[in-house]
């Protein structure tokens, strides 16, 4: 059924030739601040080739994500739909690529498609006539490229070879046929390995530092207090710095990415690579630099870095932008440049994204498209990029589909001055915690002057921003009695924006995929000697339902239990003595999320509840297994009866050094109990 829309397009929609539609060039970089673009800024750096898409036409000033964080990003781009409804919460569980997605609308209706480059959905791309993309995040040097299904490297610049494979698709076409194409680049994401011709760019410039750099947290919640990803105290001195010569054994983990990455690179390359930092490292070394002195150092080394993949990124959107008016293509081509959504250029001390504060709530956002979009235009309306998808439909005379819950934005790109407010409010939803950066799940709204935000699942705090009084976000109001009705106010927008979204945040901390364990301790009263990391609802584990593992379930993690770094210790009351032969609970392992499989697991049992009985323990995995799944973790007993049985589930002492989260202590994710 869920095709049926898409066969139905090619019989409802009127015959229409290439010219009657336009072409779509989506071109998203990632983790591209709007800061970092001339045309926003210009204090930072100059991007001439992206600027030119600006004056040629629109460029969006308040254009927001629905979920920093880059594969929910992609995935709400092509459904027009939010993360829980597509299924793509976090960077963990891989796309559905079986729903209805603008590619495949599009080609159905007589598009040629293509997606190149930075695809990091963890499933083939689907409605995609071509598509050749990088495995996982991929690499700046010498990169692997997935070609409809092949793994080939390719030596050279991962920047220049996305376009030039983008540009030899568009050659291949014969021109009687629309095109859609989705041209996404890894850069400037994390590592930051410039390309050979800019690692001298910025050699004697000094980059000018936020004033928020030196950040305290003060007044706000623990969300940003308790984050990792503070340039002083987070960013890797090898892998993210390239002082390779400084490597620390606590270092293990990154550092050995940062060796990897020279050697997937040519002797020449590593060459040039090393001796543009090979001086400035040394005298960093014989500085012995500190405290706020230290703090700058690595700013300047970050955003130099960060500031020249973007250059490579401005040159190589200029070559497209080039062959579209060689070729006649840009009267009829809607050109888009964007990022899957901001990042932190060291305010608040940062780098990273994941936050509803504005510097990684906000992407940049420009569109192009002679004769419809008027030049050099700028609009302030409140756009998200779940209206990307609606739009493309609408431009290509396709109607948009019940299910896609975003606006399209073809009034605004014809009439940037006079089209009506396609909304007064963004809403927002971040869920990947635990896990790396320690950025907690929040959800929020923002209107053209204020953002409510509520951080939940280990803690319950909100936070309110006066965005004209307070740009910056240092003050939060929440608890502002002056703020009260604007608080209330808020409130109920924020209701309404989660039943028009149908965003229930309680709902992922229930299971979602209930399934009879036959227990003996279904319906049994337990106690916890420590309290989960989580609300969760009474007796959820002994519910008698548990969450199987379907990697499209966008509740995956969210029936569990949290226990981090300390165990779980379950006295179960079974209400009388019971013949009872196995106990067991299921837990689940997510090792890029820091949540692994108990190390191991003990069972005593009392017929009073105050003498206890060891019936023995189990290892039931390996933390070497980096597989993501759950599994019954059972314990065979010899049969007897009794009343109450004691589960202790012990996680990880400390992470491994080859795994994320290296040294920090594991969380165990348990979301039943059962006793047989």
């Amino acid at each position: 059924m869920r095709y049926f829309i898409l066969f139905f397009i090619l019989f409802s929609v009127v015959l229409l030739t290439a010219q009657d539609r336009p072409n779509i060039v989506f071109i998203m970089a990632d983790d591209h601040a709007a800061k970092a673009l001339s045309c926003y800024d210009g204090t930072l750096n100059q991007t001439p080739n992206l600027d030119r898409i600006a004056q040629n036409g629109l460029l969006f000033e308040n254009a927001f994500c629905t979920n920093s964080i880059c594969s929910p990003v992609r995935a709400v781009n092509i459904t027009g739909k939010m993360s829980h409804k597509n299924g793509v919460l976090d960077n963990i569980f891989p796309f559905d690529g079986s729903q209805p997605t603008v590619p495949k609308y599009l080609q159905a209706a007589g598009y040629e498609t293509a997606m190149i480059g930075k695809w990091h959905l963890k499933s083939d791309p689907t409605g995609f006539d071509f598509w050749k993309v990088l495995p996982g995040q991929g690499v700046y040097y010498n990169p692997g490229f997935i070609d409809n299904g092949t793994l080939v490297k390719e030596e050279g610049y991962v920047t220049t070879l996305i376009t030039d494979h983008a540009l030899d698709w568009l050659e291949s076409l014969d021109g009687s046929k629309p095109f859609f194409l989705m041209l996404h680049h890894k850069a400037p994401h994390r590592n930051w390995m410039p390309e050979a011709k800019y690692l001298n760019l910025y050699d004697d410039v000094q980059i000018p530092e936020p004033s928020t750099l030196f950040d305290d947290y003060v007044g706000r919640t623990r969300a940003a207090k308790e984050q990792e990803m503070e340039i002083g105290r987070h960013m890797y001195i090898s892998y993210d710095l390239k002082v390779w010569q400084m490597e620390n054994q606590d270092e293990d983990w990154a550092n050995s990415w940062m060796s990897n990455r020279f050697e997937s690179m040519t002797e020449e390359q590593v060459r040039a690579f090393k001796a543009a930092y090979e001086i400035e490292n040394q005298d960093f070394i014989a500085a012995e630099l500190e405290g706020k002195e230290l703090l700058r150092w690595k700013y300047q080394r970050y955003m130099k870095d960060y500031l020249r993949c973007i250059a490579s990124v401005d040159e190589q959107v200029g070559r497209v932008l080039d062959y579209l008016e060689q070729h006649g293509l840009d009267k009829n081509t809607l050109v888009v440049y964007t990022s899957d959504q901001g990042f932190y250029l060291g305010e608040h001390g940062w780098f990273d994204k994941r936050f509803m504060y504005e510097e990684s709530y906000r992407m940049p956002l420009l569109m192009q498209w002679p004769g419809v979009i008027p030049a050099h235009t700028r609009t302030d309306q409140l756009v998200m990029n779940l209206d990307y998808a609606p739009t493309f439909m609408e431009m290509a005379k396709l109607n948009v589909p019940d299910d896609m819950q975003g606006q399209s934005l073809l009034p605004i790109l014809k009439t940037p001055k006079q089209a009506d407010k396609i909304r007064e409010v963004t809403y927002y939803h971040y869920f990947e915690y635990p896990g790396i950066h320690a950025v907690k799940r929040h959800y929020g709204i923002r209107t053209e002057r204020y953002k409510l935000m509520h951080f939940y699942f280990d803690t319950d705090e909100w936070e309110l921003y006066d965005l004209d009084e307070d740009p910056l976000e240092l003050r939060n109001e929440y608890a502002n009695s002056a703020y009260a009705e604007i608080r209330d106010s808020l409130h109920q927008l924020l209701l309404r924006e989660q039943k028009r979204y149908d965003d229930v945040p309680g709902a992922y901390l229930q299971s979602l995929e209930p399934g009879s364990v036959n227990s003996l301790a279904q319906g049994h009263a337990y106690t916890l000697k420590y309290p989960v990391e989580k609300p969760s609802q009474d007796g959820l584990m002994t519910d008698g339902k548990y969450q199987q593992y379907n990697i499209y379930n966008a509740g995956i993690r969210s029936g569990y239990a949290a226990f981090r770094e300390h165990p779980m210790e379950l006295v179960l009351d079974l209400g009388e003595k019971t013949k009872i032969s196995q106990v067991g609970i299921h837990s689940m392992q997510s090792p890029e999320s820091w949540i692994h499989f108990p190390h191991h697991i003990s069972v005593r049992v009392s017929k009073n509840g105050k003498r206890f009985k060891n019936l023995g323990s189990i290892q039931p995995a390996r933390f070497e297994n980096l597989q993501i799944g759950e599994a019954w973790s059972d314990m065979h007993l010899k049969p007897g009866k009794w009343r109450y049985i004691e589960i202790t589930a012990t996680p990880l002492s400390a992470i491994p050094d080859n795994l994320p989260g290296a040294g920090k202590g594991a969380w165990i994710f348990v979301d039943e109990v059962h006793v047989r």
